[in-house]
């Protein structure tokens, strides 16, 4: 039952640790189920599937866009995202400023790190980090809300640990070298495999999909 691995998830977490239902190719009715037990706070990877279901579902779920995200979906991700984790690329940030200059919103974004092995992870390495956080004031319409991460694609929990560590100890450098940015607190690790490791790392938000939905379906 969704219901029941939910309570059980938040009897694990810390109270301090957000719960991320992560909804992708899930139905409705799943959805529905997690949000009759109290869960308003889903993660959704694909523009057109958060469209759908962001005028589907109950208007006080918070959704918060974590795929891949390309400049030509913008309009079916910012009207609904809450927060977008998955911010990738500088040309990416532009363009989500650009697009809240035009519609007179301020948009809430992670900055997606790489910090796992493989090369075929997307996000930015430290130094591009930096680079964008010395230039936040040129970015009027954007709220730099922290970092999101996965680890690498392994067994070996010592080397997720390290993944996690790295990027937890990121987040805490940035937050002393740019103390003007009050809101730079979040940190988006852990998923459901890996999730507790993620926790003992410092983790504000884990991004749980299949511990929770079970297999996806496609739709």
């Amino acid at each position: 039952m969704i219901s029941e691995r939910i309570e059980q998830l938040r009897k694990e977490l810390p109270a301090n640790v957000k719960l991320l239902a992560v909804s992708k190719f899930q139905p409705l009715e799943k959805l529905l189920e997690a949000y009759q037990c109290g869960q308003r706070l889903f993660g959704e990877n694909r523009p057109q599937e958060l469209a759908l279901k962001a005028v589907q579902m109950p208007q006080d779920v918070e959704w918060h866009f974590i795929g891949h995200l390309q400049t030509n979906k913008l309009k079916m991700v910012l009207p609904y995202a809450a927060l977008v984790e998955s911010v990738d690329s500088r040309h990416l940030l532009d363009a989500i400023n650009d697009w809240g200059e035009v519609h007179d919103k301020v948009i809430s974004v992670l900055l997606e790190m790489h910090i796992g092995a493989e090369e075929t992870k997307q996000g930015f390495y430290e130094e591009e980090v930096l680079d964008i956080l010395f230039d936040a004031d040129k970015f009027k319409y954007i709220r730099f809300c922290g970092l999101m991460g996965m680890a690498s694609h392994t067994d070996d929990e010592e080397m997720i640990r390290a993944d996690f560590t790295r990027i937890a100890s990121y987040l805490d450098y940035l937050r002393d070298l740019f103390p003007e940015l009050t809101d730079f607190t979040e940190l988006s690790i852990g998923m459901s495999e890996d999730w507790p490791i993620a926790v003992g790392c410092g983790s504000t938000e884990v991004r749980i999909g299949s511990a929770i939905f079970g297999a996806r379906e496609k739709l």
